[in-house]
């Protein structure tokens, strides 16, 4: 799974990280009213790497958390999923916006394979000092660029440049 290969995510082990997860995400969710450096703790527990001074604001989803990056002073907003089932890097200080979903699970073209049940992933790299928009859609395998903005609503379907802004469905660069 975590080398992009297929796999199948019903099996023993992925279904009992789920279930781990599942049980972190009541308790993460569950602690609105807690201070920042409480939230930090939890996302800890469950996380690659946690900035200082990284936070997100629950509610949260995630797949299995053990695969996301957060840098220093990242800020994501209510409601964000993300398919973490391969790496997902977000740099320094980027801010996300409410209900964005970042998502590295993918699925095979092929549908005899889809019905066997195989999946497969492509990480996503978010650079420093983004802003992505409320209610975006980062799609699997995108690596956006330092300093970059996304649109809210933006369905990102390809790499974003440094410094780009984009918007719209698929996600277009906007002339300056």
């Amino acid at each position: 799974m975590l080398a992009g290969e297929l796999y199948v995510a019903a099996g023993e082990e992925l279904t009992a990280d789920a279930r781990r997860v599942a049980g972190w995400m009541d308790r993460y969710n569950g602690s609105i009213a807690a201070t920042q450096r409480d939230h930090a703790a939890l996302l800890r527990e469950i996380m690659a790497e946690v900035g200082e001074g990284a936070y997100i604001r629950p509610p949260f989803r995630c797949d299995y958390g053990y695969n996301i990056s957060l840098g220093k002073g990242v800020f994501l907003n209510f409601n964000c999923v993300i398919l973490d089932v391969v790496k997902v890097a977000i740099g320094d200080r980027t801010q996300i916006g409410p209900g964005v979903q970042i998502l590295t699970a993918d699925h095979p073209r092929d549908p005899a394979q889809r019905r066997a049940g195989l999946e497969f992933g492509r990480p996503v790299t978010i650079g420093a000092d983004v802003w992505i928009g409320g209610g975006a859609i980062v799609l699997p395998g995108v690596t956006i660029g330092d300093g970059a903005i996304v649109g809210a609503g933006a369905v990102v379907t390809r790499d974003v440049r440094p410094g780009a802004t984009v918007v719209g469905n698929p996600a277009r660069e906007r002339p300056a």
